[in-house]
């Protein structure tokens, strides 16, 4: 393998050997990947100067690589997260790297031991009724766009689904009648069906009348009948924001952003009583401890535990049933 075409040819086996072939990886996991390599060489090429069929394995040094990261994090505007999630990708990469190409595998240790970020877990955040309400009144109902939005936002204020998932919707997925419910398939290729509210249900089949899809159409195609991309929800998204801040001023201390109306959907189960193994199950959680942090949310949950303890400094008394004579003469 030429030293020149080193990085393009094993990037490319990357992605259809090791990804596609060998991992069989969900297209999620595909996409992401994809996102990463693609940021990445835009930044080499801006830094570098060199078209990204020209970079070479000896450009992406540790040093090259933090710049990346650091670039991600301050221009960008990506969270410690998201970092560690594009960081993941080129651990992948470079594990293959050192796999097939063990001129470089000095390279690819380096590159392996650049470290994940720690970060401050913040307490999520999620949307109360009125805040809901002051969303959904947003879109204007007398054009074509408005109420493909507001149907898109309510559905995904009551399901719950990813970014991905909603956007993957296809008209086939949307069952109306008895029973209804949407199907998608989530992270580890595990399918699952969300019920629909009666609200949803009406919104969906007016809408989807009007939409007038094939079986295999997006359920929320773009203007130009596409599907809908990540950034364009969040466009709509912030759009809509903005607009329900003027009707709802919580919404100012908020930043609102496509997982938010997740929590919110999971945050609205939970204040009901909804089990955390239901929810679980609902979001198309690998365990029950990653909805945990939704207990943790809810501060009225904790106030309900707090009215159950004793106040301090009074002294607790036993408590001694009234006499039965008594309690006779009072009735009386």
């Amino acid at each position: 393998m030429k030293a020149e075409s080193d990085f393009p040819s094993l990037l490319q086996a990357f992605f259809t050997d090791r990804l596609m072939r060998q991992r069989q990886a969900s297209p999620h996991t595909i996409a992401s990947y994809r996102d990463t390599f693609r940021l990445l060489l835009a930044f080499a090429e801006h830094r570098l100067k060199k078209a990204p069929s020209t970079v070479r394995l000896e450009d992406l040094d540790t040093a090259f690589l933090g710049t990346f990261l650091d670039h991600l994090e301050k221009e960008r505007g990506n969270s410690a997260r998201s970092r560690n999630i594009r960081l993941a990708a080129l651990h992948s990469f470079f594990r293959y790297v050192a796999l097939h190409d063990p001129l470089h595998s000095a390279l690819a240790q380096r590159v392996l031991a650049i470290p994940v970020k720690r970060h401050h877990r913040r307490q999520i955040e999620f949307l109360t009724r009125p805040e809901i309400d002051a969303l959904l009144a947003a879109p204007d109902q007398g054009t074509w766009a408005g109420r493909r939005d507001r149907t898109l936002l309510l559905v995904a204020v009551q399901t719950g689904l990813r970014l991905s998932e909603l956007i993957g919707l296809r008209c086939q997925d949307v069952v109306i009648g008895a029973g209804a419910h949407v199907r998608c398939t989530g992270k580890g290729r595990k399918d699952r069906c969300t019920p629909l509210r009666t609200e949803t249900v009406t919104a969906l089949r007016a809408w989807l009348r009007e939409r007038q899809g094939q079986q295999r159409d997006p359920v929320f195609p773009s203007a130009r009948g596409r599907v809908l991309s990540p950034d364009g929800v969040e466009y709509i998204l912030a759009k809509y924001v903005a607009d329900a801040r003027q009707r709802c001023p919580s919404l100012e201390k908020k930043r609102v952003t496509p997982h938010v109306l997740r929590h919110t959907a999971a945050m609205t189960l939970l204040q009901n009583g909804v089990d955390r193994s239901v929810i679980a199950l609902w979001l198309g959680h690998e365990s029950m401890e990653t909805t945990q942090i939704y207990l943790h949310a809810d501060m009225a949950l904790k106030e309900k535990a707090l009215a159950k303890t004793a106040p301090l400094g009074l002294k607790i008394r036993r408590y001694r049933p009234g006499d039965k004579l008594l309690a006779f003469l009072k009735s009386l």
